[in-house]
Protein backbone atom coordinates (compact mmCIF):
# COMPACT_ATOMS: atom_id res chain seq x y z
CA UNK A 1 0.00 0.00 0.00
CA UNK A 2 2.72 1.97 1.09
CA UNK A 3 4.52 1.64 -2.36
CA UNK A 4 1.70 3.38 -4.38
CA UNK A 5 1.69 6.29 -1.82
CA UNK A 6 5.64 7.09 -1.87
CA UNK A 7 5.88 8.75 -4.96
CA UNK A 8 3.73 11.40 -4.23
CA UNK A 9 4.56 11.79 -0.41
CA UNK A 10 8.11 12.51 -1.82
CA UNK A 11 6.92 15.38 -3.58
CA UNK A 12 6.28 17.23 -0.51
CA UNK A 13 8.39 18.60 1.72
CA UNK A 14 10.36 15.80 4.35
CA UNK A 15 9.38 17.80 7.06
CA UNK A 16 5.60 18.60 6.40
CA UNK A 17 5.26 14.96 5.37
CA UNK A 18 6.49 14.48 8.74
CA UNK A 19 3.91 15.99 10.58
CA UNK A 20 1.33 14.48 8.04
CA UNK A 21 2.76 11.19 9.29
CA UNK A 22 2.54 12.07 13.24
CA UNK A 23 -1.64 13.49 12.01
CA UNK A 24 -2.27 10.03 10.83
CA UNK A 25 -0.70 7.99 13.41
CA UNK A 26 -2.80 10.79 15.87
CA UNK A 27 -5.54 9.78 14.18
CA UNK A 28 -4.65 6.19 13.68
CA UNK A 29 -5.14 5.68 9.71
CA UNK A 30 -2.10 3.75 9.76
CA UNK A 31 -1.65 1.81 12.67
CA UNK A 32 -4.06 -1.85 11.29
CA UNK A 33 -1.10 -3.38 10.26
CA UNK A 34 -1.41 -7.51 10.07
CA UNK A 35 1.61 -8.86 11.64
CA UNK A 36 1.86 -12.50 11.47
CA UNK A 37 5.09 -12.55 13.68
CA UNK A 38 3.69 -10.51 16.91
CA UNK A 39 4.33 -12.79 20.12
CA UNK A 40 6.22 -15.06 18.26
CA UNK A 41 8.97 -16.32 20.81
CA UNK A 42 11.69 -15.95 18.29
CA UNK A 43 11.89 -12.60 19.07
CA UNK A 44 10.96 -12.23 22.82
CA UNK A 45 12.82 -10.77 25.20
CA UNK A 46 13.22 -7.84 27.94
CA UNK A 47 14.72 -4.87 27.73
CA UNK A 48 15.96 -3.62 31.32
CA UNK A 49 14.47 -6.28 33.00
CA UNK A 50 10.50 -5.51 30.82
CA UNK A 51 9.41 -7.89 28.66
CA UNK A 52 9.04 -7.01 24.87
CA UNK A 53 7.27 -8.80 21.97
CA UNK A 54 10.84 -7.90 20.00
CA UNK A 55 13.62 -5.88 19.63
CA UNK A 56 13.02 -3.48 17.21
CA UNK A 57 12.49 0.13 18.28
CA UNK A 58 11.81 3.42 17.23
CA UNK A 59 14.75 6.07 17.34
CA UNK A 60 14.22 9.30 18.92
CA UNK A 61 13.43 11.95 16.37
CA UNK A 62 9.97 10.71 15.12
CA UNK A 63 7.84 11.38 17.90
CA UNK A 64 9.71 14.44 19.27
CA UNK A 65 7.20 15.35 21.34
CA UNK A 66 5.44 12.10 22.75
CA UNK A 67 2.24 12.53 20.55
CA UNK A 68 1.95 8.90 18.85
CA UNK A 69 4.21 6.74 20.81
CA UNK A 70 1.12 4.41 21.68
CA UNK A 71 0.22 4.02 17.93
CA UNK A 72 3.55 3.67 17.36
CA UNK A 73 3.23 0.06 19.74
CA UNK A 74 0.36 -0.78 17.34
CA UNK A 75 2.81 -0.79 14.64
CA UNK A 76 4.61 -3.52 15.98
CA UNK A 77 7.59 -2.15 17.54
CA UNK A 78 9.19 -3.47 20.21
CA UNK A 79 10.15 -0.24 22.31
CA UNK A 80 9.49 3.57 21.83
CA UNK A 81 12.07 6.46 22.25
CA UNK A 82 10.65 9.94 22.44
CA UNK A 83 12.60 12.96 21.95
CA UNK A 84 14.93 14.63 22.22
CA UNK A 85 13.34 16.68 24.72
CA UNK A 86 15.14 19.81 26.24
CA UNK A 87 14.24 21.84 29.55
CA UNK A 88 12.41 24.57 27.57
CA UNK A 89 10.64 24.64 24.39
CA UNK A 90 12.22 25.37 21.30
CA UNK A 91 12.06 26.14 17.54
CA UNK A 92 15.52 24.02 16.48
CA UNK A 93 17.30 25.60 13.66
CA UNK A 94 16.37 27.60 10.61
CA UNK A 95 14.07 25.61 7.86
CA UNK A 96 14.53 24.09 5.32
CA UNK A 97 16.51 21.38 7.95
CA UNK A 98 15.29 18.13 6.74
CA UNK A 99 16.00 16.96 3.25
CA UNK A 100 15.38 13.47 1.56
CA UNK A 101 18.47 11.84 -0.66
CA UNK A 102 15.90 9.03 -2.21
CA UNK A 103 19.04 7.54 -4.28
CA UNK A 104 20.82 7.23 -1.85
CA UNK A 105 18.18 5.63 0.98
CA UNK A 106 18.98 8.20 3.34
CA UNK A 107 18.00 11.60 5.28
CA UNK A 108 20.03 14.39 6.06
CA UNK A 109 18.45 16.62 9.08
CA UNK A 110 19.86 20.15 11.40
CA UNK A 111 16.77 20.04 13.17
CA UNK A 112 18.37 21.06 16.36
CA UNK A 113 16.44 19.93 19.17
CA UNK A 114 13.31 21.52 17.81
CA UNK A 115 10.60 20.19 21.19
CA UNK A 116 7.96 21.79 23.41
CA UNK A 117 9.76 21.74 26.43
CA UNK A 118 10.43 18.81 29.30
CA UNK A 119 7.50 20.22 31.65
CA UNK A 120 4.59 20.21 28.62
CA UNK A 121 6.10 16.62 27.07
CA UNK A 122 5.59 15.29 30.27
CA UNK A 123 1.93 16.62 31.06
CA UNK A 124 1.27 14.61 27.77
CA UNK A 125 2.72 11.40 29.15
CA UNK A 126 1.30 11.26 32.11
CA UNK A 127 -1.91 11.74 30.87
CA UNK A 128 -1.68 8.86 27.95
CA UNK A 129 -0.17 6.37 29.66
CA UNK A 130 2.33 4.11 27.37
CA UNK A 131 0.77 0.84 26.18
CA UNK A 132 4.47 -0.41 25.90
CA UNK A 133 8.39 0.21 27.06
CA UNK A 134 9.03 3.82 26.46
CA UNK A 135 12.12 5.80 26.67
CA UNK A 136 13.16 9.34 26.83
CA UNK A 137 15.86 10.98 25.23
CA UNK A 138 16.94 14.32 26.59
CA UNK A 139 19.58 17.06 25.76
CA UNK A 140 20.51 20.79 26.46
CA UNK A 141 18.70 23.67 25.28
CA UNK A 142 20.67 25.29 22.43
CA UNK A 143 21.33 28.87 24.31
CA UNK A 144 21.82 27.50 27.92
CA UNK A 145 24.58 28.47 30.29
CA UNK A 146 24.76 25.25 31.90
CA UNK A 147 24.00 22.01 29.62
CA UNK A 148 24.85 19.79 32.58
CA UNK A 149 22.25 21.81 35.03
CA UNK A 150 19.99 21.49 31.79
CA UNK A 151 20.63 17.16 31.53
CA UNK A 152 19.99 17.35 35.45
CA UNK A 153 16.67 19.13 34.54
CA UNK A 154 15.37 16.13 32.03
CA UNK A 155 16.60 13.78 34.44
CA UNK A 156 14.66 14.65 37.56
CA UNK A 157 11.27 15.71 34.90
CA UNK A 158 11.27 12.10 33.76
CA UNK A 159 13.31 9.65 36.07
CA UNK A 160 9.67 8.88 36.97
CA UNK A 161 7.28 8.06 34.30
CA UNK A 162 10.52 6.58 31.86
CA UNK A 163 11.45 2.77 31.50
CA UNK A 164 14.57 4.46 30.38
CA UNK A 165 16.20 7.92 29.84
CA UNK A 166 18.72 8.44 27.21
CA UNK A 167 21.76 10.71 27.61
CA UNK A 168 21.54 12.85 24.04
CA UNK A 169 25.20 14.09 23.63
CA UNK A 170 25.17 12.94 19.85
CA UNK A 171 23.34 15.52 17.46
CA UNK A 172 25.66 17.28 15.15
CA UNK A 173 23.29 20.17 15.10
CA UNK A 174 24.05 21.36 18.65
CA UNK A 175 26.88 23.66 18.56
CA UNK A 176 29.79 21.80 20.30
CA UNK A 177 27.38 18.92 21.76
CA UNK A 178 29.92 16.35 20.84
CA UNK A 179 32.13 17.79 23.17
CA UNK A 180 30.58 15.82 25.59
CA UNK A 181 32.74 12.78 24.38
CA UNK A 182 35.96 13.93 25.47
CA UNK A 183 36.69 11.98 28.71
CA UNK A 184 36.84 14.33 31.19
CA UNK A 185 33.08 15.78 30.00
CA UNK A 186 32.00 12.64 29.82
CA UNK A 187 32.74 11.53 33.35
CA UNK A 188 31.73 14.54 34.60
CA UNK A 189 28.71 14.38 33.05
CA UNK A 190 27.90 10.75 33.58
CA UNK A 191 28.42 11.30 37.43
CA UNK A 192 26.21 13.90 38.12
CA UNK A 193 23.40 11.92 36.44
CA UNK A 194 24.45 8.71 38.70
CA UNK A 195 24.63 11.03 41.89
CA UNK A 196 21.53 12.75 41.09
CA UNK A 197 19.75 9.11 40.59
CA UNK A 198 21.25 7.79 43.91
CA UNK A 199 19.67 11.28 45.68
CA UNK A 200 16.57 10.46 43.97
CA UNK A 201 16.84 7.23 45.37
CA UNK A 202 15.39 6.28 41.31
CA UNK A 203 16.05 3.12 39.19
CA UNK A 204 15.29 4.27 36.12
CA UNK A 205 17.87 3.08 33.57
CA UNK A 206 20.40 5.15 32.49
CA UNK A 207 21.22 4.70 28.33
CA UNK A 208 24.17 7.50 26.10
CA UNK A 209 24.10 7.98 22.54
CA UNK A 210 27.39 8.04 20.83
CA UNK A 211 28.33 9.55 17.76
CA UNK A 212 29.24 7.25 14.88
CA UNK A 213 32.57 9.56 13.93
CA UNK A 214 34.27 9.02 17.49
CA UNK A 215 37.65 7.79 16.95
CA UNK A 216 39.00 4.69 18.52
CA UNK A 217 40.63 6.13 21.43
CA UNK A 218 37.34 7.57 22.34
CA UNK A 219 35.31 4.58 21.86
CA UNK A 220 37.80 2.73 24.49
CA UNK A 221 37.47 6.08 27.00
CA UNK A 222 33.82 5.98 26.79
CA UNK A 223 33.30 2.16 27.34
CA UNK A 224 35.77 2.87 30.36
CA UNK A 225 33.43 5.36 31.93
CA UNK A 226 30.57 3.52 30.97
CA UNK A 227 31.76 0.52 33.21
CA UNK A 228 32.94 2.80 35.83
CA UNK A 229 29.40 4.08 36.33
CA UNK A 230 27.43 1.00 35.95
CA UNK A 231 25.37 2.63 32.53
CA UNK A 232 22.79 0.51 31.52
CA UNK A 233 23.02 0.67 28.17
CA UNK A 234 24.54 2.72 24.78
CA UNK A 235 23.13 3.12 21.43
CA UNK A 236 25.33 2.81 18.90
CA UNK A 237 24.63 5.63 16.90
CA UNK A 238 23.32 8.72 16.02
CA UNK A 239 24.01 10.75 12.63
CA UNK A 240 26.92 11.36 10.85
CA UNK A 241 28.60 14.06 9.56
CA UNK A 242 31.13 12.22 8.12
CA UNK A 243 32.63 11.69 4.24
CA UNK A 244 29.49 11.43 1.36
CA UNK A 245 31.82 11.69 -1.34
CA UNK A 246 30.07 7.82 -2.44
CA UNK A 247 26.78 9.07 -2.24
CA UNK A 248 24.47 9.93 -5.52
CA UNK A 249 22.43 12.47 -4.77
CA UNK A 250 22.77 16.09 -5.28
CA UNK A 251 21.62 16.94 -1.60
CA UNK A 252 24.34 15.54 -0.22
CA UNK A 253 26.37 18.07 0.77
CA UNK A 254 24.01 19.94 2.76
CA UNK A 255 24.75 20.98 6.45
CA UNK A 256 23.48 18.70 9.14
CA UNK A 257 23.24 14.60 10.12
CA UNK A 258 23.33 11.97 7.68
CA UNK A 259 20.85 8.65 8.67
CA UNK A 260 19.79 5.86 6.75
CA UNK A 261 21.55 3.32 4.75
CA UNK A 262 24.88 5.02 4.07
CA UNK A 263 25.35 4.11 7.95
CA UNK A 264 25.11 0.67 8.29
CA UNK A 265 28.27 -0.85 7.67
CA UNK A 266 29.95 2.25 9.78
CA UNK A 267 28.14 1.70 12.94
CA UNK A 268 27.87 -1.88 12.58
CA UNK A 269 31.87 -2.28 13.04
CA UNK A 270 31.28 0.56 15.92
CA UNK A 271 29.04 -1.71 17.25
CA UNK A 272 31.40 -4.43 16.99
CA UNK A 273 34.13 -2.29 18.51
CA UNK A 274 32.01 -1.45 21.76
CA UNK A 275 30.96 -4.60 22.56
CA UNK A 276 34.30 -6.54 22.46
CA UNK A 277 35.30 -3.63 25.09
CA UNK A 278 31.87 -3.78 27.19
CA UNK A 279 32.11 -7.50 27.25
CA UNK A 280 28.26 -8.14 27.97
CA UNK A 281 28.33 -5.48 30.85
CA UNK A 282 26.44 -2.82 28.71
CA UNK A 283 23.79 -3.52 26.49
CA UNK A 284 24.31 -2.15 22.80
CA UNK A 285 21.17 -0.81 20.95
CA UNK A 286 22.19 -0.27 17.30
CA UNK A 287 21.09 2.45 15.03
CA UNK A 288 22.16 3.03 11.63
CA UNK A 289 20.35 1.38 8.50
CA UNK A 290 18.21 -0.64 9.60
CA UNK A 291 15.30 -1.57 6.64
CA UNK A 292 15.28 -5.40 6.45
CA UNK A 293 15.71 -8.80 8.20
CA UNK A 294 19.18 -8.85 7.15
CA UNK A 295 20.42 -5.45 8.21
CA UNK A 296 18.98 -6.16 11.85
CA UNK A 297 20.49 -9.43 11.38
CA UNK A 298 24.29 -7.90 10.91
CA UNK A 299 23.75 -5.78 13.96
CA UNK A 300 22.52 -8.45 15.96
CA UNK A 301 25.97 -10.05 14.85
CA UNK A 302 28.26 -7.37 15.57
CA UNK A 303 26.75 -7.35 18.95
CA UNK A 304 23.92 -5.30 19.44
CA UNK A 305 21.62 -6.58 22.22
CA UNK A 306 18.28 -4.35 20.05
CA UNK A 307 17.98 -2.30 17.24
CA UNK A 308 16.41 0.83 16.27
CA UNK A 309 14.98 2.45 13.16
CA UNK A 310 13.87 6.01 12.04
CA UNK A 311 14.95 6.44 8.38
CA UNK A 312 13.87 2.97 7.12
CA UNK A 313 9.94 3.71 8.05
CA UNK A 314 10.63 6.64 5.81
CA UNK A 315 11.14 4.72 2.94
CA UNK A 316 9.09 1.85 3.60
CA UNK A 317 6.10 2.51 5.41
CA UNK A 318 4.29 1.91 8.49
CA UNK A 319 4.53 -1.94 7.97
CA UNK A 320 8.42 -1.90 8.24
CA UNK A 321 8.66 -4.04 11.67
CA UNK A 322 6.35 -6.94 10.06
CA UNK A 323 8.89 -6.88 7.32
CA UNK A 324 12.14 -7.03 8.69
CA UNK A 325 10.05 -9.79 11.76
CA UNK A 326 9.42 -11.69 8.59
CA UNK A 327 12.55 -12.12 6.64
CA UNK A 328 14.43 -11.81 10.23
CA UNK A 329 13.01 -14.95 11.39
CA UNK A 330 14.07 -16.78 8.15
CA UNK A 331 17.70 -15.88 8.87
CA UNK A 332 17.42 -17.57 12.27
CA UNK A 333 15.27 -20.34 11.51
CA UNK A 334 17.90 -21.26 8.46
CA UNK A 335 20.43 -20.66 11.41
CA UNK A 336 18.57 -23.45 13.57
CA UNK A 337 18.20 -20.76 16.72
CA UNK A 338 14.90 -20.46 18.88
CA UNK A 339 15.86 -16.96 19.72
CA UNK A 340 17.55 -13.65 18.44
CA UNK A 341 19.52 -13.85 21.42
CA UNK A 342 21.46 -16.85 20.51
CA UNK A 343 23.05 -14.76 17.68
CA UNK A 344 24.34 -11.95 19.47
CA UNK A 345 28.14 -11.34 19.25
CA UNK A 346 28.93 -13.98 17.34
CA UNK A 347 30.40 -12.07 14.31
Amino acid sequence: MFSKFRSLIFKIDPEIAHNLAIKSLKLNLATNIFDENRNDPIFQSKLFDKKIDNPIGMAAGFDKNAEVYNSLFKLGFGFVEVGTVTPIKQYGNLKPRVFRLVEDEALINRLGFNNLGSKNVSLRIRSNAPKGLLGINIGPNKDTKNRLDDYLIGFRTFQDIADYITINISSPNTENLRDFHEETKFDELIKIIEEEKIKLKSKVPIVVKVSPDILDNQISLISEILLKYKVTAVIVSNTTEGNRENLTNILKHQKGGLSGKPLEKKTNILINKFYNLLKDKVEIIGVGGVDSGRSAYEKFLAGASYVQLYTGMVFQGPNIVGKIKKELKELLINDGVKNFREIIGKK
